[in-house]
């Protein structure tokens, strides 16, 4: 027992000073501690529930049409989603297109909060603006955290965490049960956690909800600034039939991947959570769609790498300033829709519009090369029987 101090059952009484008394119930202290050493525990437990995944794989295929369930293995474990959180983040902002609470060209200010996230990033600048169009194709190709979280700050006056909020209500909404929204980007957070299940309920309603803006999941690259940002998710290149949506990784979460391809009138959705390495990923999700697309009866089809490769989709804000040096004969097409103005130059060879075949919108053939668009109309002004072949191409 230390100087000064007495002792009465369990109870420390300690002189500190000759003007008063502290007096500690030493099982109280016991309990304190206790407390404590669990609090601690708490703190640390979701890193550590999910440390035990690494290495273990959630997976999940499901039919888009139907929402049945054709494969799955471990579907739902509660995983870091890194930045497949962009896939809400991209849900919000086209159910705010749908509403005409904001537009594709509209600017979206960028905040030195913004602007300080971690790559991968397009290096926005605080103070600058890109537009919700640019923002979009920022996440759905280079995956750009800083144009993510100006896109959420926008959408929630500002505020990233209540934009997270938001995120986590519509996840809810969507029977998203066993998901957590931190932030508009996937970067690390212990309390932001999905599962594979949840993650193709939410592919599910992109695909449904938003039909007019799923293209966008598919184009190969854009033009930023005046540099090619291309798209990260290899299954456009490798599997037939694959027309997006996103990957995602983080040191904790692994490597994850959704991703929809869709043959003939079936269209397959398809997660995978936690791979070790970027093959590992790809080739698990080949393997999965394959089995499920014999499930419902459709013949498999070759793969090839590097087959689907395609020209990137050029913005206006682009290549405007182009224009000039730009070699003749220049080749220009317009979205009618009065929201944008596309150029597009082409060096030689004629300007054509090519159907899809499906609801995903137009495509525009350059000589040896191909260009997603995005919008749903494009008129084609050209020379010659050129311009009355994209005309009549783009009425039918």
């Amino acid at each position: 027992m230390p100087p000064d101090s007495k002792t009465r059952g369990d109870i420390v009484t300690l002189d500190i000073s000759s003007s008063g008394r502290f007096a500690f119930a030493a099982h109280a202290v016991k309990r304190l501690r206790s407390l404590l050493c669990s609090l601690t525990m708490l703190a640390v437990l979701p890193v550590a529930a999910h440390a035990q995944y690494r290495g273990q794989l959630s997976t999940i295929v499901m039919d888009a049409n139907s929402g049945a369930v054709l494969q799955q293995a471990n579907p739902d474990l509660q995983r870091f989603p890194a930045s497949l959180t962009k896939l809400m983040t991209l849900y919000l902002a086209f159910d705010a297109l749908r509403q005409n609470r904001i537009s594709l060209d509209q600017a979206v200010p960028v905040s030195e909060h913004a602007a300080s996230m971690e790559p991968s990033k397009l290096d926005l600048a605080p103070g600058s603006y890109l537009t919700v169009e640019q923002a979009v194709l920022g996440l759905v190709t280079k995956s750009a955290n800083d144009a993510a979280c100006a896109l959420g700050e926008m959408l929630a006056q500002g505020d990233e965490q209540q934009f997270a909020q938001m995120m986590t209500q519509k996840a809810r909404s969507l029977g998203m049960s066993s998901t957590t929204f931190r932030n508009a980007s996937g970067l690390p957070d212990a309390e932001q956690v999905s599962t594979a299940r949840d993650f193709a309920l939410l592919a599910r309603h992109l695909i449904q909800d938003f039909p007019e803006q799923y293209h966008y999941f598919s184009v190969p690259a854009f033009m930023f600034h005046g540099r090619e940002v291309p798209n990260h998710d290899p299954m456009l290149r490798i599997y037939p039939g694959a027309d997006g949506l996103k990957t995602g990784y983080t040191v904790d979460a692994g490597l994850n991947l959704v991703t929809s391809a869709v043959r003939g009138n079936v269209r397959l959705i398809g997660v995978v959570l936690g791979a070790r390495t970027s093959a590992q990923r790809s080739g698990v999700m080949a393997g999965l769609l394959d089995q499920a697309f014999l499930q419902e009866g459709v013949p498999l089809m070759p793969r090839s790498i590097g087959r689907y490769r395609r020209a990137p989709l050029l913005l206006a804000s682009d290549t405007v300033a182009d224009e000039a040096s730009a070699p003749a004969p220049q080749r220009r097409l317009r979205r009618v829709h009065g929201r944008l103005v596309m150029r597009l130059v082409a060096a030689k060879g004629p300007v054509t519009v090519v159907s899809h075949g499906h609801a995903h919108g137009p495509r525009v053939r350059l000589t040896g090369a191909r260009v997603h668009l995005a919008g749903a109309a494009v008129a084609a002004r050209a020379h010659g029987h050129a311009k009355a072949h994209a005309r009549s191409r783009d009425r039918s």
